[in-house]
């Protein structure tokens, strides 16, 4: 393969430097840095850009620091035995390596046909090479066996936005609309260690008087600095969110007018979130009632409010329903479309939004357009020159892809972009073994990172430094990596080495390895659909610091700020859509009694294939921690700093025991940034997908914890002999259907939920007029209830309000015989959580009578809320 195409270079001898605008290879906030290259090392400073204003965290400081790294591949290797994995990687040409990955393309494809070839990218890619890499796949291979790590990500809330709204965008409206938010509410992120710089956005807010809630099962460096920290169990936020919309209709906040308007579906919204009154939430996620009316009545009183959500939410086996939940709590507040206010996600990938949007998932087409749509297919054909019965239809999601590697029906040879999966997918042991089931796997990467040690072939590629292209950052502002500095002699970017491929492949004449020419027709092929960037040049993108997508036309502005005056459906509205909280895949038992939950910390950055290659940042974070409760380590004999090892069904791993009383009693948490023997993905569950983004539950999942020893430098591995083995291969079926999210007529697809039950309740406003306090009595049929016969109810609680100027007394009655009184004080109102009242078995009848001094007259409004199993 010839060596790259370079910008002119100096004179030999000649000491010159040059400075370039570009961006920071980490986080989606893309923050803005010049980097001055010429003798080595590069260096760099921070940019005033729109995002980050002069602001950059610890790894974008130190990103340099990696571009002339020790470790870095600068040449291919190969296997010393072809075929033989066992064998060691030595250096080879590009010549050898491209034409051995070749052959078992064309090998495999002719053995098993042509979806036994198959890609996986990843959301660091630029979108000119995310574009390429999807019409690699299609066009080049005819697979339909293409997907990314950005499934591991932002699918769910992708998902719950597309149904919601009609398009995905991470946040509708620019970072800095967060400065002007009188109350934010932020669920499962931690900004201030994932992207410190969109901090000072959140400050700026804080500074005028914005009160934030953070939603998180840790006390994290974001929770510190709020108004109100919630902690709910892992996996319980939808259950929260349906009891905080429960509150909002009980409490007349929902923005009547806005609903009326601008959704549809409120009424199926509002019966479902019935179910969710405050005590049965409190005790399913563990926030107290009074916390949850507070965390309602601030945004719905605020004149501008948001309500951003993250992984910590979305990466369940219910993901999309859970952020559909918090949507539909913004949507009953009118939040969405008004200025200052909305509905986001904070996208995490650098290039998390672009990577999602031009074609490397496995049911997309660029501009973000349905592969399974006769019209997006004939439109992208066009633009790439081919006939559209010859693209291939959707293929498997990520870890379904990754799950029947090396299998009859399934891909046997990977060609991997920009991710690390052998650290990054869930179960990630069985992940590493279907890797080994592979007939070949090839890797591209600037350094040799867990996946790449497995393969057959690993290519070096040029670094974020070193080659050019458009990113899209959260807010869908699209902006440019330049080029700052030569790559290593003879070394491409990703977008050149698709091109090679495509060439020795026979597909060649319609690839380009030049990002502006590829964007070029990136533009042609994106037009019309959701993420139009026909609009778009690099020309615009130099003047106007980045433009916001849909941009439709060289004359259109941009659309910094979406749904202001209609959604993108096709009437225009927003969905509500009724969504039910299901318990998590996996709940503690005796053998793994705490839940484990994961995330990231300040100094690492995803797998860690380049944060944990800088010296800088080992400095900070050298080895991952597991962080316990005081508590819990207490009980467990746990000292800070000890080696301890947690277990789940799929694999050991050990870390450092941290001990904070930022996190809840019964949760651990580790860091996914590890590969080995400190694999926080070694531990977590892949048993159930979401069903509409694939997105698997890396956020809880059963786990037990036990020392190993006291502090040492090194962490052991886990003794091999004790590891569970990883699951093996299972024939391919049908995916098995998720339970709507409605209910339906009775079919097979009808939801379950693990605990049938239904609510009841006794309530209402009634007159009442007083015999005596000693003298309660009937107030009304209503307020009567039998318990069906093969059932068992039990009271939850009791409120009552007493209109009258007199004490009045409600006394709870079960087959004629008195259980409890409730007295309500003149002009009042009570509420009782009722934990300890006994079982109603069936055919038990519950009345409600009440008793006021003789003579009183008025009203009582009573509510007791009883549940049947």
């Amino acid at each position: 393969m010839p060596a790259p195409a370079s910008p002119p270079t100096a004179v030999p001898g000649a000491r010159t430097s040059r400075t370039t605008s570009t961006h920071c290879p980490y986080c989606s906030l893309q923050c803005g840095m010049a980097v001055t290259a010429g003798d080595r090392p590069a260096t760099l400073v921070p940019l005033d850009f729109p995002t980050n204003r002069g602001g950059l965290c610890s790894k974008g400081w130190s990103s340099a620091e990696l571009l002339d790294h020790p470790e870095r591949l600068t040449r291919p290797l190969v296997r010393a035995v072809p075929g033989d994995r066992t064998s060691p990687l030595v250096e080879s040409t590009w010549d050898e390596a491209l034409d051995r990955l070749v052959a078992a393309i064309r090998s495999t494809q002719a053995g098993h046909g042509r979806d036994a070839v198959g890609c996986f990218g990843g959301g660091s890619l630029t979108n000119e090479q995310a574009y390429q890499f999807g019409k690699f796949a299609r066009v080049a291979l005819r697979t339909s066996a293409i997907d990314y790590n950005g499934r591991f990500c932002m699918s769910s809330a992708a998902g719950a936005a597309n149904r919601a709204f009609g398009l995905d965008r991470g946040l509708p409206f620019p970072l800095a609309d967060i400065a002007d938010a009188d109350v934010v509410v932020l669920v499962g992120s931690n900004p201030a260690d994932t992207m410190p710089p969109a901090m000072q956005w959140f400050d700026a807010g804080r500074e005028r008087g914005a009160q934030h809630i953070v939603v998180d099962p840790r006390r994290t460096a974001t929770a510190r600095n709020a108004a109100l920290h919630l902690q709910p169990l892992p996996g319980t936020d939808l259950a929260l969110a349906n009891g905080l919309l429960h509150i909002a209709v009980a409490e007349g906040l929902v923005d009547t007018e806005y609903v009326q308007s601008r959704t549809t579906g409120f009424e199926d919204v509002r019966t479902g979130v019935a179910a969710y009154w405050p005590d049965r939430v409190e005790r399913l996620t563990g926030v107290p009632v009074a916390d949850q009316r507070r965390t309602v009545y601030a945004p719905a009183r605020a004149d501008k409010a948001m309500i951003l959500t993250a992984r910590g939410a979305e990466q369940h086996r219910s993901g999309t329903d859970t952020a559909q939940a918090w949507i539909n709590l913004a949507l009953a507040l009118g939040l969405p479309g008004r200025r200052g206010s909305g509905w986001g996600t904070v996208t995490g990938q650098g290039n998390g939004q672009g990577g999602r949007e031009h074609g490397q998932k496995a049911d997309q087409l660029p501009g973000y357009r349905s592969l399974a749509d006769p019209a997006a297919r004939a439109h992208v054909a066009a633009v790439w020159g081919v006939d559209p019965d010859d693209l291939p239809m959707p293929g498997r999601s990520a870890f379904e892809l990754l799950d029947a590697l090396g299998t009859e029906g399934g891909v046997r040879t990977l060609l991997v972009l920009a991710s690390n999966v052998a650290v990054s997918a869930p179960d990630a042991r069985r992940v590493v073994s279907r890797l080994r089931d592979l007939d070949f796997l090839a890797v591209s990467d600037f350094f040799l990172s867990e996946t790449a040690e497995l393969a057959d072939v690993v290519l070096p590629s040029a670094m974020w430094a070193e080659e050019a292209g458009t990113m899209t950052n959260l807010e869908g502002r699209v902006i440019r990596r330049r080029r700052a500095l030569d790559p290593p002699q003879g070394v491409p970017d990703d977008l050149q080495l698709l091109a090679a491929l495509a060439d020795r492949l026979g597909a060649g004449a319609t690839f380009s390895g030049d990002p502006e020419t590829v964007f070029e027709e990136l533009r042609r092929a994106s037009a019309g659909g959701t993420a139009d960037y026909s609009g778009i040049s690099y020309r615009r993108i130099d003047e106007e610091q980045g433009v916001f997508w849909p941009c439709p036309d060289e004359t259109h502005p941009g659309t910094p700020r979406l749904f202001t005056e209609r959604f993108a459906t096709p009437d225009g509205r927003a969905r509500f859509l009724r969504v039910e909280h299901v318990e998590a895949n996996e709940r503690p038992d005796a053998d793994h009694p705490f839940v484990l939950t994961t995330g990231r910390v300040l100094a690492q950055y995803q797998s860690g294939t380049q944060t944990r290659r800088t010296r800088s940042l080992q400095l900070v974070a050298p080895t991952p921690r597991a962080e316990l409760h005081p508590d819990l380590a207490r009980r467990l004999g746990i000292e800070q700093d000890d080696v301890v090892e947690l277990a789940t069904r799929r694999g050991r791993a050990r870390f450092h025991a941290q001990l904070t009383d930022t996190i809840r009693p019964d949760v651990v948490f580790v860091p996914f940034h590890w590969g080995g023997g400190a694999s926080a993905n070694a531990l977590t569950d892949a048993g159930a997908l979401d069903p509409t983004s694939k997105m698997p539950p890396f956020k809880a999942c059963a786990v037990s914890v036990t020392r190993v020893s006291g502090p040492e430098e090194r962490l052991p591995p886990p003794a091999a002999a004790t590891q569970p083995r990883p699951t093996g291969h299972r024939p391919p079926t049908a995916p098995v259907p998720h339970p709507p999210s409605r209910p339906t007529p009775r079919s097979t697809t009808a939801r379950r939920t693990p605990v049938k039950s239904t609510p009841r309740f006794l309530q209402g406003v009634f007159p009442i007029t007083g015999e005596g306090l000693a003298k309660p009595g009937p107030v009304d049929p209503a307020l009567r209830y039998t318990v069906p016969a093969g059932c068992s109810a039990q009271a939850l609680y009791f409120r009552g309000g007493n209109a009258t100027g007199e004490l009045v007394y409600v006394l709870l009655v079960r087959d004629g015989e008195p259980m409890r009184w409730f007295p309500i004080g003149a002009k009042a109102d009570t509420h009782v959580p009722l934990r300890v009242v006994e079982d109603l078995p069936g055919g038990s009848v519950v009345e409600l009578h009440a008793a006021a001094p003789e003579g009183t007259t008025g009203e009582i409004v009573v509510d007791l809320g009883l549940v049947e199993v």
